[in-house]
């Protein structure tokens, strides 16, 4: 075999390796997106959903009492809904937030401050005049559902970025398929290619 072909044939092998090499550093990033975003969908978006509807029942129970004017409710079982509510905030506080998340948990955390000072202010519930309470808890509410928006969106982000990924690998396995039958092809061809000695 002559130096010639010699360094043909390094350079086959060698390319092959990189190529091979090159999809497969390719596949390992694109993998890590994908554990990135079930991880983020699990732990930032279910969690953080499963939080705000635990939330939003404390606060269902807060407004039904307010709309029966009940005053047993806010002189006894308040401030236990209010002990069960600080946990939850505290662990969503533990999510990873979005720059409009974290606008939106902030401005609940504050209307949720508010609506603890005005429910102990309010004391025996008039019969008139619970106007702001209202207001307040209607905006706790409202913070909670743009919070629930907040997580269908950005876990539909996160989908559409595995499915993205999960493209980019199948592209690559089906360029890696092609490859491999043409090097299949182009082996067989330096096999039984018999030159004619002239």
């Amino acid at each position: 075999m002559s130096v010639f072909n010699k360094i043909k044939w390094i350079s086959g092998v060698l390319l092959v390796f990189f190529i091979v090499l090159a999809t497969n550093i390719i596949d390992k990033n694109n993998f890590k997106q994908i554990r990135s975003s079930i991880v983020t969908i699990y732990e930032d978006r279910i969690v953080a959903s499963d939080l705000i509807f635990e939330m939003s029942l404390l606060v269902k129970q807060k407004e039904m009492a307010l709309a029966s004017r009940d005053a047993a409710f806010f002189k006894g079982k308040n401030d236990s809904i209010n002990r069960e509510i600080q946990p939850l905030i505290e662990k969503y506080e533990g999510t990873k937030l979005t720059n409009e998340e974290e606008k939106i948990f902030n401005e609940l955390k504050i209307n949720l401050e508010k609506l603890s000072l005005e429910e102990k202010q309010e004391g025996e519930l008039a019969s008139e005049g619970n106007e702001e309470l209202l207001s307040t808890l209607n905006q706790v509410v409202q913070n909670l559902n743009d919070l629930s928006k907040v997580q269908l969106k950005e876990g539909r982000r996160e989908m559409k970025r595995s499915n993205r990924a999960m493209e980019t690998i199948d592209l690559f396995t089906q360029i890696e398929i092609i490859f491999l039958v043409l090097i299949a092809v182009l082996i067989q061809i330096l096999i039984l290619y018999n030159p004619k000695p002239d």
